[in-house]
C-alpha cells in the first residue's frame, strides 16, 4: 500500500522578512506538486523538542505572502543546548525521538547562521534535513542573498534617509547602527544607499584618526553634520590589536587563543558609545545614536525577498523529492542550486577586500576607516 510521505518545517533563529513567503512556497510546492503531508512546528527546534507539531494545511498557507514575521513562530534554543530551568542540555536525541514519532521522511528548517549548524548536527544525527537561508545582515556563506536581507537593506536605508535632514537641521554627527555580528553587508549596502560620510563595518577595524579627518574635512567645506553608519561589531584597529595581544598572552598561559579572543569579543562587543564620545571630543560637535537592530527585521517584506522565499521553497521541495539531504538550497550567481551543510556549519561570510561595494563607496567620497583595503 502506498504511503504519502510526511515531511516537517521549522524557522530557526532570529526572524526575517520574507520567511512567510518561504513557508507557503514550500508549502504549496510539496504539497500540490509532491503530494506530502505538511507538519509544522512551533518555536523553531524548541518546539521539535517537545513535539509541539501540527498539520500544517493549506488554509494555514493563505494570505501569508506578504505577512513579516514567521506563521510557526521561532527561538534561538539550539537541541544540543537547551535551557531547562538552571541547566542547559544536550537534548538531540529528544528531536531525534520528536521526528521517529511523527514519522518524517525530512525536515526542511528556515535557518539564520547559528541555527544552520544545529540543523547540520541533526543531519550527523540521522535525520534528512534540508535547510534554507535566512538572515537579515546577511552572514550566511555560498548564497548570493539571503532571506530578509533585501527588506532590511531597504528598512535601513529609507531610516537612514530620514536622519540625513534632522543631521542636517541641527549640525550634529548622527551614528546608526546596525545589525552585523560577523559581516557587515547590511551597514555598507544601506550606508552606500543613503549617502553616509562614514561606513565601519567589522570586516575592517577603522582607524579613530582617519574618521576625525574626515569629519574636519566636511566642516572646512561648510558640512557642519556628519552622517556615520556602523555595523553592530565593527571596532577600532586599536581595540583589535588589544584583544588580540591579550589572546595571545593568555593563551601562552592557558593554551586557547580562540577562546580568550571570543570573550573579549563578547566583552567589547557594544563600541558604538565610545565612538560617540571619542568623536563629540575630537570634533566639538554633538552626536547622536540611533540603534535600529531588530527593526530591520519586521514588516513587509520586499518584492525581493517574496521572490527569494518563493524560489529557495520550490527548491527545496524539489530536492525533498529527489532526496538531496544533508544540504541548504541557496541560490549562487542568481542560478538555484544547493550545497553541503559541512560547507557553511559554523562559518561566515565576511565581504570580499576585492568587493564592488568597497570600491563604489571610496569612489563616492564615503570614508571607511582605513587608509588602504588589503
Amino acid at each position: 500500500m502506498f504511503m504519502t510521505k510526511r515531511i516537517g518545517i521549522i524557522t530557526a533563529g532570529s526572524d526575517a522578512p520574507g520567511v512567510n513567503a518561504a513557508i507557503r512556497g514550500f508549502g504549496r510546492a510539496i504539497t500540490n506538486t509532491y503530494n506530502f503531508d505538511l507538519v509544522g512546528f512551533k518555536d523553531g527546534f524548541l518546539g521539535l523538542v517537545e513535539n509541539r507539531a501540527f498539520d500544517l494545511s493549506d488554509s494555514a498557507l493563505s494570505g501569508i505572502l506578504t505577512l513579516g514575521g514567521t506563521i510557526l513562530g521561532t527561538s534561538i534554543q539550539l537541541p544540543a543546548a537547551m535551557p531547562k530551568g538552571d541547566q542547559i542540555l544536550d537534548l538531540t536525541n529528544q528531536a531525534v525521538e520528536t521526528y521517529r514519532k511523527q514519522k518524517l521522511d525530512a525536515l526542511v528548517c528556515i535557518c539564520d547562521r547559528a541555527t544552520q549548524e544545529a540543523a547540520y548536527q541533526l543531519s550527523l544525527a540521522g535525520l534528512n534535513i534540508i535547510t534554507m537561508p535566512k538572515a537579515a545582515d546577511n552572514d550566511i556563506p555560498c548564497t548570493d542573498k539571503c532571506i530578509g536581507f533585501d527588506s532590511a537593506r531597504e528598512i535601513a536605508t529609507q531610516a537612514i534617509d530620514r536622519l540625513h535632514t534632522t543631521a542636517n537641521a541641527t549640525h550634529r554627527i548622527m551614528i546608526v547602527e546596525l545589525l552585523g555580528n560577523s559581516s557587515g553587508w547590511l551597514t555598507l549596502g544601506a550606508g552606500l544607499a543613503s549617502g553616509a560620510d562614514v561606513i565601519l563595518i567589522p570586516e575592517l577595524p577603522y582607524d579613530m584618526d582617519i574618521v576625525v579627518d574626515a569629519i574636519n574635512n566636511r566642516r572646512k567645506r561648510g558640512r557642519n553634520f556628519s552622517l556615520i553608519v556602523v555595523a553592530e561589531r565593527a571596532r577600532s584597529r586599536e581595540l583589535v590589536d588589544f584583544m588580540e595581544t591579550s589572546a595571545r598572552l593568555r593563551a601562552a598561559r592557558e593554551g586557547d587563543q580562540a577562546r580568550e579572543l571570543e570573550r573579549l569579543e563578547n566583552k567589547y562587543s557594544g563600541q558604538t558609545m565610545l565612538l560617540a564620545r571619542r568623536l563629540e571630543e575630537s570634533t566639538g560637535l554633538d552626536s547622536q545614536i540611533t540603534i535600529l537592530g531588530s527593526l530591520v527585521r519586521g514588516g513587509t517584506p520586499t518584492a525581493a525577498d517574496r521572490l527569494l522565499g518563493t524560489q529557495l521553497a520550490e527548491w527545496s521541495a524539489k530536492m525533498a523529492a529527489e532526496g538531496q539531504f544533508g544540504r541548504m538550497a541557496c541560490r549562487q550567481d542568481g542560478v538555484m542550486s544547493s550545497v553541503p551543510l559541512e560547507s557553511i556549519a559554523g562559518k561566515g561570510k565576511p565581504i570580499p577586500s576585492d568587493h564592488g561595494w568597497l570600491r563604489s563607496a571610496l569612489q563616492v567620497g564615503a570614508t571607511l576607516g582605513v587608509a588602504e583595503i588589503a
